[in-house]
């Protein structure tokens, strides 16, 4: 993995973190950027873009089943806890991106 890639792939990682403060925005902003790299990059960087949609798109579907939810008073420890895998799975990826390996658990919908 050349230093470019690392630096994309830290881009990306840093837009979805920002995004647990944009609303989202930002995130949305990186998982477009994963899905437009992914396809001409090579291997580990194509696993790493695709843990980074994944953690977007799974992150955006647990979002809403704990929106719905809040009205029961559990959504509420939901988006605590999306939160912190949120945070858990991107700080992951950038150690993952600094030791030059893939992701683990690529295709997890946990941790």
């Amino acid at each position: 993995m050349n230093e470019h890639s690392r630096q994309m792939l830290r881009v990306v990682y840093a837009l979805l973190l920002i995004g647990l403060l944009t609303g989202g925005l930002t995130a949305l902003v990186g998982a477009v950027i994963a899905h437009l790299n992914a396809p001409e990059a090579g291997e580990p960087e194509r696993s790493h873009y695709r843990f980074q949609y994944r953690t977007f798109w799974i992150g955006l579907l647990y979002y809403l089943i704990a929106g719905v939810t809040t009205l029961a008073l559990i959504g509420w420890l939901l988006l605590v806890i999306i939160v912190i895998w949120w945070l858990v799975r991107c700080v992951r990826g950038l150690r993952d991106v600094a030791r030059d390996r893939p992701p683990a658990n690529l295709t997890t919908w946990g941790f």
